[in-house]
């Protein structure tokens, strides 16, 4: 009898172990990074923007109809409403700030800004 008692702690600590890693990889890919750099190329076809950062590096980010626009007051009516599709079309070749989730290699925007130098 006690061995099997043992047995069941055993599996009950290995079953909240595992459980709490689950879910600890949950919530961290959840985190909102930031990044900033020019907007080299956007594609409203596949909601894809290429921002290249100051070191060079570019990333491919893409956006969702849920992804805010912040600060964009002067672009034009459409853009004031958080059309992301239009703000990011008038900010080709402009500095921009993106907020975004990263999930299984892949980053998607949160949120949208001009960059403050």
């Amino acid at each position: 009898m006690c061995f099997h008692l043992k047995c069941r702690r055993i599996v009950l600590t290995l079953s909240l172990v595992a459980a709490s890693i689950a879910w600890q990889s949950t919530v961290a890919q959840d985190l909102v990074h930031d990044i900033s750099g020019v907007v080299k190329k956007v594609d409203k076809t596949t909601k894809t923007m290429v921002i290249k950062t100051d070191d060079g590096t570019e990333h491919t980010i893409k956006w969702t109809d849920k992804t805010t626009v912040e600060g964009a007051k002067d672009a034009g009516k459409g853009v004031e409403k958080g059309s992301t599709d239009s703000y990011l079309a008038a900010k080709k070749g402009a500095k921009i700030t993106v907020h975004y989730t990263e999930k299984g290699g892949e980053k998607t925007a949160v949120g949208v800004k001009d960059a403050v130098d």
